[in-house]
């Protein structure tokens, strides 16, 4: 099956566009990587000269050492904040592209259907067996990639969830420094 050279040029705009698309999706995950990281840099610097503040009031060891307690949980919780924004901007763009991928090989999977079915009208009589072959491979192949797609997506839900744990233990192991460091 040829293609005519307007089958070629729309199929080539079609590339292009979705190349562009997903350039346009790379670009808004780095603003929103580079937006989460000038907000947190404000913010560290706020803290640091409101910390270097708190450090020249101090008048004792003890009172120095409340005050460090004392930063460690908040310090856990917005790294563990930081962390989840930063998986939130990688994941939402991952998406973008599966789903554009996934688009694309559906579209070449019916379109190779479509050859598939149109060489097998045009087939000479007896060739039967070698269609229905090429039609059985064609469905294989097309059931060992959905079964990968759901692999991929079990996976990346187990990987989601094991991040949410570290998180939540990482905080809950700060508040517990914090809270024991306040009884000394």
């Amino acid at each position: 099956m040829m293609l005519t050279p307007d089958q070629f040029l729309a199929a080539q705009k079609a590339n292009l566009d979705t190349l562009n698309g997903l350039t346009n999706k790379a670009f808004e995950g780095v603003e929103k990587l580079v937006e989460l990281n000038l907000q947190a840099a404000k913010a560290a610097l706020a803290e640091s000269q409101e910390h270097a503040n708190a450090l020249l009031s101090v008048r004792d060891a003890q009172e120095l050492l409340a005050l460090q307690a004392s930063m460690l949980q908040p310090l856990a919780e917005k790294t563990a904040a930081y962390s989840r924004h930063l998986y939130d901007i990688a994941a939402g763009t991952t998406s973008e592209f599966s789903k554009t991928f996934e688009a694309k090989v559906a579209e070449s999977q019916a379109q190779f259907a479509n050859m598939v079915d149109t060489a097998a009208k045009n087939a000479p009589a007896g060739s039967d067996t070698a269609v229905a072959m090429m039609k059985s491979a064609v469905a294989a192949a097309n059931n060992a990639f959905e079964s990968v797609q759901k692999a991929v997506k079990q996976a990346t839900d187990m990987a989601e969830a094991n991040f949410n744990a570290v998180a939540a233990s990482a905080t809950n192991v700060a508040k517990s420094a914090t809270t024991a460091s306040k009884k000394r």
